[in-house]
C-alpha cells in the first residue's frame, strides 16, 4: 500500500480527529524552537514517508557521491590547471589548498536532490557543505507529529524511525577531532557563523550536544573573534581549540577585512577548523558543470562518470553565446538560472516560473556574465497533501518536493524534506518543510483497520 494514501486514509476515516490533530500540531509548533532567522516554519498535515528500501538506496546515492567529491577536492589540491577550471579567488585559492591537518576532506553536507519515489530515478540540486542546515527543523517537525492521535494510529500497523542530528555530528566531529595533528585533551570548541542568532535554536542545540559529550562549547559571530599570542580566542577570552564552522565561505571572502583573526589563526595553523576552506570546491555550483569537464572524468572511474552523466544536470556558464545556442529565451521551461555561489536557493530563477516569457528574458538578460549559470530545469516529483494546520478548509493536492541527504564524515545520517506549490522550491516562493520518517516495515501483529 502506498504509504502517503494509507496516512491520507486515516486522517479521512475521522476528519474531525483529524482537524484536532492538525491543531495539536499547529500548537505544538508554535511553541517549538522551529524557527528559520525568526519565523515559525511552515509545515502540513502528512508527513514524508519514506520506506526503508528508500533510505537503503539514499544511503548508496551518499556513498557513490560522497567517494566522487572528495576526489574532486583532492584533484583540486594536487592540479594547478584543475584549479583553473574554478577561477577562484587567489585568496580563497590559497586557503584551500593548504595542507591537510586532519583526515577528512568534508566533515560535513547535505546533498539535495530532486528524488522520484514511484522509480527511483533521481537528479542532484546542490551540494551545501559546512552551512549545512534544518536539524532542528527536523527534529522539531518529527516531535510535533507524536503529539497527533493519527500518528499514533499509523504507528499501531508500521515502525517507524526518525534519525537522530545532533549527537552523531558531535560524535563525527569528535572523531575527525581525533585525527588533528595538534590535538589537545579537551578541547574547547566554537559554532561559528555570521549573526550566528539567525540560527540560535540550531547552534543552541548543537552547544547542549558537545557540552553533554563532555566538551565546552560557545556560540560566537566570526567577525568578533580576536587573534593573540598565537591563540584564536572567542569574544569573552576563551582559547579556542576547534571550530564547528557554519558560516559559508561565499560570506567569509565578501567580509574577509573584517574576520581577518579568524583568517590569520586558520593559516597559522593554530586552530582546528571543521570543516576547512576546501568544501568550498564542491559547495560552489559550479562543481556541476565542472563534474562533466573531460578533466574530471579523467580521474574517476567509468562507474563514477555514468553516475555522473545520469544524475548530475546539464550546467554550463551564463553567457551570451549559451544562451543563444540553447535557445534559453524561447524554450524557457527547460531552464533554470542560478549564481555559481549562494545559498537558501538566492538568485534562483526557474523559466517554468514565468508566465511572461519577456519577464523570463529580462531574469536571463540581467544575469549574463555576471557569475550566474544556465542548468537544465529538473521536474520535482509531486506528492498529495493538506494544508490542515493553517486552514480547516484546505482541500488536497499536489506539492513539488526536493530531498536532502544528511552526510557526516561520509556517512549518511538522515532526511530532510521540502515541498512548494511551485514548480521549484525555495525560500523566495512557497517553501514548506515536512518531517522526515522512515518506515521500517509494517508489524506483523495484527493491525486496526481504518
Amino acid at each position: 500500500m502506498d504509504l502517503t494514501e494509507y496516512y491520507r486514509g486515516l486522517a479521512d476515516s475521522d476528519f474531525e480527529r483529524a482537524k484536532k490533530d492538525a491543531k495539536k500540531q499547529y500548537s505544538y509548533m508554535k511553541g517549538s524552537t522551529a524557527r528559520y532567522h525568526g519565523y515559525l516554519v511552515y509545515t502540513l498535515f502528512i508527513p514524508k514517508l519514506f520506506t526503508a528500501e528508500m533510505a537503503a538506496y539514499f544511503k548508496s546515492i551518499v556513498k557513490t557521491t560522497y567517494g566522487i567529491l572528495v576526489k574532486v577536492i583532492e584533484e583540486y589540491e594536487k592540479n594547478p590547471e584543475y584549479r583553473k577550471l574554478f577561477g577562484f579567488d587567489k585568496r580563497l585559492e590559497e586557503l584551500i589548498v593548504r595542507p591537510d591537518r586532519y583526515d577528512c576532506k568534508l566533515p560535513i553536507a547535505r546533498i539535495d536532490l530532486f528524488f522520484n519515489e514511484d522509480n527511483f530515478n533521481f537528479q542532484f540540486c546542490e551540494f551545501n557543505t559546512d552551512g549545512s542546515s534544518a536539524m532542528n527543523e527536523g527534529r522539531e517537525l518529527y516531535n510535533s507529529l507524536k503529539v497527533t492521535d493519527t500518528f499514533k494510529r499509523f504507528k499501531k500497523r508500521y515502525s517507524v524511525k526518525m534519525y537522530e542530528y545532533f549527537d552523531s555530528w558531535v560524535k563525527e566531529f569528535t572523531s575527525i577531532y581525533a585525527t588533528y595533528k595538534d590535538k589537545v585533551e579537551n578541547p574547547h570548541v566554537a559554532i561559528v557563523d555570521f549573526n550566528p542568532e539567525g540560527a540560535v535554536n540550531e547552534f543552541t542545540e548543537f552547544k547542549k550536544s558537545f557540552e553533554k559529550a563532555g566538551y565546552s562549547c560557545e556560540i560566537c559571530d566570526i567577525r568578533d573573534l580576536k587573534y593573540e599570542g598565537g591563540a584564536l580566542l572567542s569574544p569573552v577570552g576563551n582559547k579556542i581549540d576547534a571550530i564547528y564552522r557554519r558560516a559559508v565561505t561565499c560570506d567569509i571572502m565578501a567580509h574577509y577585512d573584517e574576520v581577518q583573526p579568524f583568517i590569520n589563526a586558520v593559516k597559522n595553523n593554530d586552530v582546528c577548523i571543521i570543516g576547512d576552506f576546501k568544501t568550498q570546491v564542491v559547495h560552489n555550483k559550479l562543481v556541476f558543470k565542472i563534474l562533466h569537464d573531460k578533466m574530471t572524468a579523467a580521474f574517476l572511474t567509468e562507474e563514477e562518470n555514468n553516475f555522473i552523466a545520469d544524475h548530475i544536470p546539464f550546467t554550463t556558464n551564463l553567457t551570451p553565446e549559451a544562451v543563444e545556442k540553447y535557445h534559453v529565451l524561447d524554450d524557457k521551461d527547460s531552464w533554470v538560472i542560478k549564481p555559481e555561489d549562494s545559498y537558501a536557493s538566492k538568485g534562483v530563477h526557474a523559466g517554468v516560473e514565468f508566465e511572461d516569457a519577456e519577464k523570463w528574458k529580462e531574469a536571463v538578460l540581467e544575469s549574463v556574465n555576471s557569475g550566474y549559470l544556465l542548468q537544465e530545469y529538473c521536474t520535482p516529483y509531486e506528492s498529495t497533501n493538506i494544508d490542515l494546520l493553517y486552514h480547516e478548509d484546505a482541500p488536497y493536492r499536489k506539492f513539488s518536493n526536493i530531498t536532502g541527504l544528511f552526510v557526516y564524515n561520509g556517512k549518511f545520517k538522515g532526511v530532510y524534506s521540502r515541498i512548494a506549490k511551485n514548480s521549484i522550491i525555495s525560500t523566495q516562493y512557497s517553501e514548506m518543510s515536512l518531517a522526515s520518517v522512515i518506515v521500517k516495515g509494517e508489524k506483523k501483529k495484527e493491525h486496526n483497520k481504518l
